[in-house]
């Protein structure tokens, strides 16, 4: 069974942050510093923030779309100190 991730990430050029998911956290994560997404080209760099592990795509859709809908820097925020990415990641 595969994992899938909540991911989020902040652009160290206007702050602002990018919530999504995918089953490889860090190939995702090169692609949009390589301008491979439409909303997050031209605004980078990208550094990721947290991860959330799983056990479905459905889960992690419908975790990404709960916080997409809270709208809020401050649940983020925190958010971001409970699920920090883990070290093992990046290569």
């Amino acid at each position: 069974m595969d994992s899938f991730f909540i991911y989020i990430i902040q652009s160290q050029t206007t702050g602002r942050f990018y919530i999504g998911q995918t089953n490889n956290v860090y190939q995702r994560v090169v692609r949009h510093n390589q301008g491979g997404c439409t909303a997050t080209r031209n605004k980078g760099p990208w550094i990721l923030c947290a991860v959330r592990a799983f056990n479905s795509r459905a889960e992690a859709m419908a975790e990404e779309r709960a916080l997409k809908a809270k709208k809020s820097s401050h649940f983020l925020r925190w958010y971001i100190q409970q699920f920090p990415p883990p070290a093992s990641l990046f290569p």
